[in-house]
């Protein structure tokens, strides 16, 4: 399993850490779900507007698929407007997992 990690800060000035992530559950999951070898996401936030999104992908092809697709480029210019900077991504092999 791989898993792609974007940190992001949201602009708390212009939207707030809820609609964020509203609009992420509204428009980037249902895109997600559509893709191969898509297994999860994750959304982590503070109240200050750090953000931590891990997906989780069956292979590394699946994971780098939604990347050269223009896919994630696509999702990401979603939030442009309420993002403090650009976001950063790196993409790590998921070598433990707890599930309960």
């Amino acid at each position: 399993m791989i898993a792609r990690v974007t940190l992001a800060e949201i602009d708390t000035l212009r939207t707030s850490v809820p609609r964020a992530v509203g609009v992420f559950e509204a428009s980037v999951l249902p895109e997600l779900r559509e893709q191969r070898g898509y297994e999860g996401c994750t959304v982590l936030t503070t109240p200050e507007g750090k953000a931590l999104v891990a997906t989780f992908w069956e292979t590394p092809e699946d994971a780098d698929a939604s990347v050269s697709s223009g896919s994630y480029g696509a999702q990401v210019e979603k939030f442009v407007t309420v993002m403090a900077a650009p976001p950063g991504r790196d993409t790590y092999e998921v070598t433990l997992r707890d599930e309960p």
